[in-house]
């Protein structure tokens, strides 16, 4: 078995590993990182203008960091009132699994960034890029929330198009507001 299978392998066991509601946080804050990111990107697109591909990057980069750390402090706050006790040597370790997962929803827009930066596409275009990859990433998160859910169909296709309809929304708000 090779490296990338083996790493492949383990981050499956690890997964499967998480219980429901470990789940149901990775991919709550995956999605709303993702709706501040798409709000970032939208946002540059909109005064776009003389902005180049590194400081668009260096924006989302720091919006999306200052997201994740406010989601950590708030899970640790929550935790500590809730439970009284600070998380242990485990429920730290899911926070950071948490944000570090959430992060990711940044990679795509980064290289489109880094792609405009190389010369090949211009600001605008990877921003336009990176909002179209950020509404396609709720649509994959919301069919990685309820694929295996035990619910009808029907509603399952429900979910999905409500989550994209909502993304969609997002950039039509964003537009009207920046114009």
């Amino acid at each position: 078995m090779s490296r990338r299978s083996e790493r492949r392998e383990r981050r499956r066991r690890r997964r499967d590993q998480l219980t429901p509601d470990q789940r149901a946080d990775r991919l709550k804050e995956r999605v709303y990182v993702t709706f501040a990111a798409l709000a970032v990107v939208l946002a540059l697109r909109g005064h776009v203008e003389g902005l180049t591909p590194g400081q668009a990057a260096t924006t989302l980069v720091i919006t999306v960091g200052g997201t994740l750390l406010a989601v950590f402090l708030a899970d640790l706050v929550s935790h500590v009132v809730a439970h009284n006790h600070l998380p242990t040597r485990a429920e730290g370790r899911h926070m950071v699994g948490v944000i570090s997962s959430a992060g990711g929803v940044v990679v795509l827009p980064l290289v489109f960034l880094w792609v405009a930066a190389s010369g090949a596409w211009t600001t605008a275009g990877a921003l336009t890029a990176a909002t179209y990859a950020l509404v396609a990433s709720l649509g994959l998160v919301g069919y990685v929330a309820v694929r295996r859910a035990a619910i009808p169909t029907w509603q399952k296709w429900l979910l999905l198009l409500a989550e994209v309809v909502l993304g969609m929304a997002v950039v039509a708000l964003e537009v009207l507001a920046h114009g």
